[in-house]
């Protein structure tokens, strides 16, 4: 098990779009890229992921922070790599760490 710390954008393209709505666009795109992220036990299982405060709608930012648990492991720049593949237009990694 491992977290990888990433550091993404959100651009002009999506200053419209709300926190959550960021959330799934990272969640679905994570789902796309086969990444093998760990989930919450339970009844309803969640990913791991935790985000920074949340941006306010209309705002953009080039240093926002999100860490997420993977299940296994995988080199940081792997996964900075796939996920740009998946993302939407105007979201995009800038780096990735592991914590």
């Amino acid at each position: 098990m491992q977290r990888i710390r990433i550091k993404y954008c959100k651009d002009e393209a999506v200053k419209f779009i709300s926190h959550r709505d960021l959330m799934r666009a990272f969640q679905r795109a994570i789902r796309r890229a086969g990444l093998p992220v760990a989930y919450s036990q339970g009844y309803n299982p969640h990913m791991k992921i935790s985000w920074g405060n949340a941006l306010k709608v209309g705002a953009v930012s080039e240093a926002e922070f999100a860490e997420i648990q993977i299940d296994g492991w995988i080199k940081p720049h792997e996964l900075l790599a796939q996920l740009n593949r998946q993302l939407p237009k105007g979201l995009e990694i800038v780096d990735a760490n592991l914590v």
